[in-house]
């Protein structure tokens, strides 16, 4: 049975990162639907991070009310870009995810933080870009996708991920970032994959403390949203239980010569009641 959705609840768009597409957030968008929200999988073009960002800055114009963010991996960085300048964006949920600061790109914090085994596992093709340029579309190579991208799922899921996944330009791979929107004040929830062989932990937590996260730990790879969906979920739920304002109830009024009938009585409409 479908939920009724609420419209006093916000808007949660989950966007996922390279190599990816939003199909991956199937658990976590059937949990928040069954919670009575109304949840997004974006579709990143994963072409880099300036067009990304824009896209996505774009379809957010078109949703009303509050908005809570949720990217993994690369859909951090384009998460982060995006909200800035947005108050609509109330929380931005990373899981296992980038959150870059301005300038910064993911190769450049890679060759800080040793553990990495994507960088290996790369394999380019050449292409041509819209406006003549030329570039090169990422992929990993299927033989090492399982120990460097999902080593906790099983090795057919990981073959099948494999076989899928989108192609991720070179230059949002090694293309700087735009103003994040946590260095402006966007409180930020992490999910912190403690066995990612993606994006080392300890990049991971250098990044989550610099965006002053509430970090929650899990013993997951990369794809900690499909190896632990109720740990992403959860904290998902949890970004929004913080920065949603609680509905206040007015207290009952009492008195010497008041009675719990007088506004009935009177056919007046309660103080509290009327619109604002």
């Amino acid at each position: 049975m479908t939920t009724q959705l609420d419209d006093t609840k916000p808007t949660i768009v989950l966007v996922h990162g390279a190599w990816a597409d939003a199909s991956g957030f199937d658990r976590q968008i059937r949990a928040l639907q069954d919670r009575g929200f109304r949840a997004i999988g974006f579709g990143n073009p994963l072409r880099g991070i300036p067009e990304d960002a824009r896209y996505l800055a774009e379809f957010l114009r078109t949703l009303a009310g509050p908005i809570v963010l949720v990217g993994h991996s690369y859909g951090g960085i384009v998460i982060s870009v995006a909200a800035t300048g947005n108050d609509q964006v109330k929380a931005l949920v990373f899981l296992n995810g980038w959150s870059l600061d301005e300038g910064e790109s993911q190769a450049q914090l890679l060759e800080r933080f040793e553990g990495s085994l994507v960088g290996p596992a790369i394999r380019p093709v050449p292409y041509t870009r819209p406006d003549g340029s030329q570039d090169a579309d990422l992929y990993l190579d299927p033989a090492a996708f399982h120990g460097a991208f999902a080593g906790d799922v099983d090795g057919a899921t990981a073959a099948a991920l494999a076989a899928a996944q989108r192609p991720f330009a070179n230059a949002a791979f090694t293309g700087p970032s735009g103003p994040p929107a946590w260095k402006t004040g966007t409180p930020c929830w992490y999910l912190l994959g403690t066995d990612d062989k993606a994006i080392p932990p300890a990049l991971q937590r250098f990044m989550a403390e610099r965006a002053h996260a509430t970090i929650v730990e899990v013993p997951a790879s990369h794809v900690s949203f499909l190896s632990q969906p109720d740990a992403a979920t959860e904290l998902i739920l949890q970004a929004v239980d913080a920065t949603t304002p609680p509905v206040s109830v007015p207290a009952p009024r009492s008195g010497a010569g008041q009675s719990s009938d007088s506004a009935e009585r009177s056919g007046a409409t309660p103080q509290s009641a009327q619109p604002s």
